[in-house]
């Protein structure tokens, strides 16, 4: 394999690992959405990586890091949704969750709905934090040879991205999972799920002051 791809392997993996507001909504999830809230959740996290790798090889991304006001719109709607999922997170820890005495149409709809909100939060969680756009347009480039097809290749690299974020997600959402299994209707429990939610607030909050 071509040294750069391994080279970008090796820089997407320590980026994936390193906590973030990724990280912090999965947990969200997992306690508020259950397993399939949470991979729908990881999945819309990774489909928002794809747009922002393609976004970079169009030329899309530029207009973030060069437009002061663009830059500024995105991170403060980005703030504002991460604020808002904190808010929702802390208010479900305190009501104490839905009831348990649902219907059986009841539940399909609340899995239904649990999935699809689980995806479109990942989604605009990723899609609405400009330092993503930023870093895959400076950062994709240096890994794309002269005369390489540049949207291929940018969405080759970042497909290695993706499945690292799938993998490790996946691994960390579990072990979470297990922990929400075992407290399952206990305080402590309902503690995790404000300090999920006291967590994005505060990454909302250092998204206000990031700069370009």
């Amino acid at each position: 394999m071509d040294g750069r791809y391994l080279a970008f392997a090796g820089i997407a993996a320590v980026l994936t690992i390193t906590p973030g507001a990724d990280m912090a909504l999965v947990a969200k999830n997992v306690f508020t959405r259950g397993a399939k809230g949470s991979f729908a959740t990881i999945l819309g996290i990774c489909s928002g990586l794809f747009v922002h790798a393609t976004a970079s090889a169009l030329g899309l991304s530029a207009i973030l890091a060069k437009s002061a006001r663009a830059f500024e719109i995105v991170k403060w709607a980005g703030a504002a949704y991460l604020f808002y999922l904190g808010v929702m997170a802390l208010r479900r820890a305190v009501k104490g969750g839905a009831p348990a005495n649902l219907n059986a149409r009841e539940k399909t709809a609340k899995k239904r709905e649990g999935w699809w909100g689980g995806y479109s939060e990942g989604l605009l969680t990723n899609l609405l934090n400009p330092k993503v756009a930023i870093f895959y347009l400076t950062f994709l480039p240096q890994f794309i040879a002269p005369g390489d097809p540049v949207l291929r290749v940018s969405l080759f690299l970042s497909s290695f991205h993706v499945v690292m974020g799938l993998v490790w997600l996946s691994i960390y959402s579990r072990a979470l999972h297990k922990l929400n299994t075992k407290l399952a209707g206990g305080r402590v429990r309902r503690t995790i799920e404000a300090a999920t939610g006291g967590l994005l607030m505060a990454l909302g909050a250092k998204l206000v002051f990031a700069r370009r």
